[in-house]
């Protein structure tokens, strides 16, 4: 049966993570960051990583992590989300470690790597574009395009032909990009000049890269739904400051039933995302298609929240200085991240047996 409600343990993680956040990550911190062209604040990672241990919640104990579950680091990717906050955690954290835990664990390779992720010390990231969904095939090349956070990587995973390598990411060229969202970089990626650590065979890499990819698919709903809160709560706070013919704008009857439809949109994204999160971490038969439904939902939620935040605010929802424009890249560009909603629409007719969308 599936608990799409949230414990103890999880209410006490979601405090840690939004008053680290708050305190060190605020909305002016990261509008200052962005202007840099290097939006990850200094500290940040190590304390979200190694104080509070989120880097190591999908890791089992043996190993060197928390012996958590997917519905604990979606807490973790709810508030990041709600924050935009410039972390390598979905890329990091949840894809790179759960195609890791895909592969021979007793591999002293393997094994060493996973203890070093956990501990929040090394970052690794997959080497395939951020768009790759979990019904993608993976790159066999050694340059790749778009792939998120490599520019904070230690090391990365990189798909060849004869299986999954393992490839300091001093050894390879990375050329930053110019992405929509500033605080998600993406780069090019060309490991063609380092031999790299071979973890695992190319048929077993395959089925752990579409592992991670499939749990980074689940738990970006959860980001996009803490987006989608933040977006509705912020809003909601305007309205009510914001007077117009000496009323407050959100006492006019338009305005209040577009926030409704706003709260519905959220309070069913929450549903979608809780689902997924659960699917995830009690390895359900059915998790690839709950992650593909809460993908085609919790996108459109996160962008229609963002674009009614940036509108509702009037003129100053349009300036730079205010956090709208923020959300709104991130929701976009996580609605073709780990694959768009025409791929998920796509995989869930297949999984039921219809024919795929028109």
């Amino acid at each position: 049966m599936t608990d799409l409600l949230y414990s103890e343990t999880e209410d006490d993680l979601r405090a840690a993570v939004r008053s680290l956040l708050a305190d060190r990550a605020g909305a002016q911190v990261l509008l200052g960051r962005i202007e840099t062209g290097g939006p990850y604040v200094p500290g940040l990672w190590k304390s979200l990583a190694g104080e509070i241990g989120a880097a190591g919640l999908l890791v089992p104990e043996k190993l060197g992590g928390q012996g958590a579950s997917h519905r604990e680091a979606a807490v973790v990717l709810e508030e990041l989300g709600r924050a935009v906050t410039p972390v390598p955690y979905l890329t990091g954290a949840v894809v790179a470690v759960e195609t890791l835990l895909a592969l021979d664990t007793d591999s002293a390779p393997v094994a060493e790597l996973l203890a070093a992720l956990a501990s929040g010390r090394t970052v690794a990231v997959l080497a395939v574009p951020l768009s790759a969904g979990p019904d993608t095939e993976p790159p066999t090349t050694d340059t790749v395009t778009g792939v998120a956070d490599a520019v904070a990587a230690d090391v990365l995973l990189v798909p060849r032909a004869d299986g999954l390598y393992a490839v300091p990411a001093a050894e390879a060229r990375i050329e930053p990009l110019t992405p929509l969202d500033l605080t998600r970089p993406l780069s090019a990626v060309d490991a063609s000049g380092a031999a790299g650590t071979r973890l695992a065979d190319a048929a077993t890499s395959r089925a752990a890269i579409r592992r991670g990819l499939l749990a980074g698919a689940g738990l970006l709903a959860s980001e996009q739904l803490g987006l989608a809160e933040w977006c509705l709560e912020e809003t909601v706070r305007h309205t009510r400051e914001r007077y117009q013919f000496n009323r407050p704008v959100g006492s006019f009857q338009a305005l209040k039933h577009r926030m409704a439809q706003l709260w519905l949109e959220v309070v069913n994204a929450r549903a979608v995302a809780r689902a997924a999160a659960d699917a995830l971490a009690v390895g359900s038969p059915d998790a690839a298609l709950t992650v593909a439904v809460a993908q085609v939902y919790c996108s459109k939620a996160a962008v229609h929240a963002a674009e009614e935040c940036v509108q509702l605010h009037g003129g100053i929802g349009m300036t730079w200085e205010h956090p709208a424009h923020l959300a709104l890249k991130r929701a976009k560009s996580d609605q073709i991240a780990l694959g768009s909603a025409g791929a998920h629409q796509d995989a869930i007719a297949a999984l039921v047996g219809l024919p795929a969308p028109a």
